[in-house]
């Protein structure tokens, strides 16, 4: 009996009894790098990538691997767009704002002064058109991107002095993430774009007069308490900023549609991971700060006023010079005036209510 005849009459039992094997095609393994713009240290931010990758691998039964590598490992901080665009690495984790210098339009993609906060983003992303609309962006740089975090609200930093008003603001070298320096510059302060490892050192030599990373829980490990005793709020330049994960289109179109999958469910993990890290984290964090003598104060209302009408200011501006930024701002306004509408019935409402209570 021939070996066809084998399999016609017996079915796969009688193949494997026969000792006949049938061909199986092996896929191969996949191992990836990705690189991060943050520090080790910071479990929250930086662990959202160990939760993109740790889902990746246990989701493909150890065939598709990607290692973490954090900021200045494998490249600059600020380097990583470059290196997805150039496919020195298949992907990074980052905040989309860094690189506005690139192209304003990137802010849109993360957090911009006066935004949306961050379920209004995630919103945005998944219901309206901004994954569409930020995509339709990125494939300019050869890469597609992923929802990959948020922090929700952040604080408004950490300041050697005391910031009574807007004078106050006038010539202080703030280290701030991204656009919203654009706006400060506008209301008389000098940003200072600094990765997040590097702050410390230079607020603790007075090369900044402030400077602002998220809240509480990350604030604490790096040890701002320690060098500036004035911790403002809120951050309004990041109401709810989006990080994300860009990965290398080629690399992407290469996979097959079930480890595409992945990468989206992974990446939909590790978004919805980190805000709840930080929202877990951030309440007993801020406790112990204030404990320890952190004086907590909000803004002054003539800062917030100046800055509101400073950034409408520029967006105006951009919508004249920049198309991209035109199109996709139209977008992002529109929506944020219906979810703020919405938000005054329900959110701010209860949220108001309940604070007020004594639990």
């Amino acid at each position: 009996m021939d070996r066809r005849s084998i399999i016609k009459s017996a079915g796969i039992a009688g193949v494997l009894a026969a000792g006949v094997a049938p061909a199986v095609h092996a896929q191969a393994a996949i191992r990836w790098r990705l690189a991060s713009s943050f520090p080790k240290s910071l479990d929250t931010i930086f662990g959202a990538a160990e939760v993109f990758s740790n889902k990746i691998k246990a989701m493909s039964g150890g065939k598709f691997e990607v290692s973490v590598h954090a900021a200045g490992e494998l490249m600059p901080a600020f380097g990583v767009v470059d290196g997805v665009q150039q496919g020195t690495v298949e992907c990074a984790h980052t905040a989309p704002y860094y690189f506005f210098g690139k192209d304003e339009t990137f802010a849109l993609g993360c957090a911009i002064p006066f935004g949306l906060n961050s379920r209004q983003m995630t919103a945005w992303m998944y219901e309206g058109n901004g994954l569409k609309l930020m995509r339709e962006f990125y494939a300019k740089f050869s890469m597609i991107n992923f929802p990959g975090g948020n922090t929700g609200a952040q604080m408004g930093g950490w300041y050697r002095k005391e910031i009574k008003s807007l004078a106050d603001v006038k010539g202080l070298k703030i280290r701030i993430g991204g656009f919203g320096g654009k706006v400060l510059e506008r209301i008389g302060g000098v940003p200072q774009n600094i990765p997040g490892g590097e702050i410390y050192q230079a607020l603790e030599k007075g090369t900044i007069d402030a400077a602002e990373w998220v809240g509480p829980y990350d604030d604490q490990k790096l040890g701002f308490n320690k060098v500036a005793p004035f911790y403002y709020y809120p951050g309004w330049w990041e109401g709810g900023p989006q990080l994300d994960f860009f990965i290398n289109q080629k690399a992407f179109d290469a996979l097959s549609p079930e480890n595409k999958a992945i990468v989206e469910a992974a990446a939909a993990e590790a978004h919805v991971t980190m805000q709840a890290r930080y929202d877990g984290r951030n309440p007993a964090a801020l406790k112990q700060l204030v404990g320890a003598g952190t004086k907590l104060r909000p803004f002054p209302n003539d800062v917030m006023n100046a800055a509101f009408k400073a950034a409408n200011d520029l967006y105006e501006e951009l919508n004249t010079k920049n198309e991209s930024w035109k199109k996709i701002y139209a977008d992002y306004n529109k929506f944020r005036a219906d979810q703020n509408l919405w938000f005054r019935f329900t959110e701010m409402g209860f949220d108001r209510f309940m604070q007020s209570q004594k639990l």
